[in-house]
């Protein structure tokens, strides 16, 4: 089944909380917690979506590469600028998914445009 979700407007992470429900499929009658659902789920208006500019500025994001001295901090503006809107959705989405083995083929099921 296919669900479509307009972010215009919205916060992101009102976004994420309705679209991380569906991925782990708990709105439907079949929930399992040990399966995936082939529910997908599109997120339209990605790039019309309410960033306060406080926000956009002090909210940071990390990525560490493995490394010592491999920790990177990136504020959304930041983010946005190399990567997209399309990213900000990912790593929020990506963030409210259980962490076990099914979370990345959860993630397969989320489209961005």
């Amino acid at each position: 089944m296919n669900h479509i979700i307009d972010a215009k407007g919205k916060a992101i992470g009102r976004v994420a909380t309705q679209v991380a429900t569906i991925l782990m499929g708990k709105h439907s009658a079949e929930f399992a917690k040990n399966a995936v659902l082939e529910d997908t789920v599109t997120i339209i208006n990605s790039k019309d979506v309410r960033i306060l500019p406080k926000k956009a500025k002090t909210v940071m994001h990390e990525r560490y590469s493995g490394h010592p001295g491999g920790l990177k901090m990136e504020s959304i503006e930041q983010v946005i600028a190399k990567k997209g809107h399309a990213e900000i959705f990912k790593l929020a989405v990506y963030g409210m998914l259980p962490a076990n083995k099914l979370r990345a083929k959860r993630m397969k099921n989320l489209i961005i445009e």
